[in-house]
């Protein structure tokens, strides 16, 4: 089997993938994913026992265990670029072989879980309510870089989007990936669900206006009227769609869970987004580890 150059596959002298710095041992299979590096301890302060604590950059990995399961917790940081090295990198710790630099002969699959942030595109959805995200519609471009074939729903869903939206295709070409069915029906109990647009930025990319001006002034309206088969836009950020596109082409389940902080029709904000965020953690812990 073809090795893979020391130029493509980077491992630091303690054996460890470079960006994330993390061996395969240090990895568990359910791996939660949120953008904050702070909020790594957030989430694993309800570990029972920590095994490894390992940081890079914004790249901060806790594992351990709750009862019996093994969880990894992970931050990302903010965008689509830093997903795009967390999940190659994850998938590699998994699937290959570090020390002959081969893809390893048995499948090794991951449960790749987002706790994240977003924004409300509907007025229905109030703040500091959860929304699971049944697919993830980028605008980010990322997926638009990897070679694969959309399925026949994917197509179909992006045509409608275009139609109805009428967004230009000389900014972003739009792609869309479902999220893993097996983990979305486990939140069930308190839980919007529909599908989750990801921004390459957080103001012009997102419709916000400060000092510099929006080309897309309909942008929210557009979204919030958008609807395919029953699916409607719920909320609005930065992760979703490489984590559903890049995780579903490795083979891995993905799914993400976002508190609401803001809603973007009603242009409200959270009064407690911290106390928002812990509510998320709590509930959707609950869900991973039942």
């Amino acid at each position: 089997m073809q090795q893979i150059s020391e130029s493509e596959l980077i491992i630091n002298k303690r054996g460890a993938i470079y960006h994330l710095d993390l061996r395969p041992e240090e990895l568990a299979e359910t791996v939660i994913l949120v953008g904050d590096p702070e909020r790594v301890k957030k989430v694993s302060k309800y570990f029972d026992s920590i095994e490894h604590q390992l940081q890079h950059r914004e790249f901060i990995t806790h594992t351990g265990f709750i009862g019996n399961k093994r969880i990894s917790v992970l931050s990302t940081g903010i965008g689509p670029d830093n997903i795009d090295i967390a999940i190659n990198e994850l998938d590699a710790l998994a699937n290959i072989n570090f020390e002959t630099r081969t893809i390893n002969a048995d499948f090794r699959k991951l449960n790749l879980i987002r706790f994240g942030t977003s924004g409300a595109l509907q007025a229905d959805i109030p703040v500091d309510s959860l929304v699971a995200s049944t697919h993830g519609l980028g605008f980010d471009n990322l997926m638009n870089y990897y070679d694969y074939e959309k399925s026949e729903e994917e197509n179909k869903m992006i045509a409608s989007f275009l139609e109805q939206t009428k967004m230009d295709t000389s900014i972003t070409m739009p792609y869309i990936f479902k999220g893993s069915e097996m983990l979305l029906n486990k939140f069930v109990n308190d839980f919007y669900k529909g599908i989750t647009v990801t921004a390459p930025g957080f103001y012009g990319p997102q419709g916000r206006e400060l000092r510099l001006k929006s080309k897309s002034r309909a942008l929210i309206d557009n979204l919030t009227h958008f609807s395919f088969n029953g699916f409607r836009i719920t909320n609005f950020e930065m992760e979703s769609s490489a984590i559903f596109g890049l995780g579903k082409l490795l083979g891995h389940e993905c799914m993400s869970v976002n508190v609401v902080v803001a809603n973007r029709v009603a242009q409200q904000y959270s009064k407690d987004s911290n106390a928002a965020i812990e509510h998320m953690i709590e509930k959707a812990l609950e869900v991973v580890i039942s």
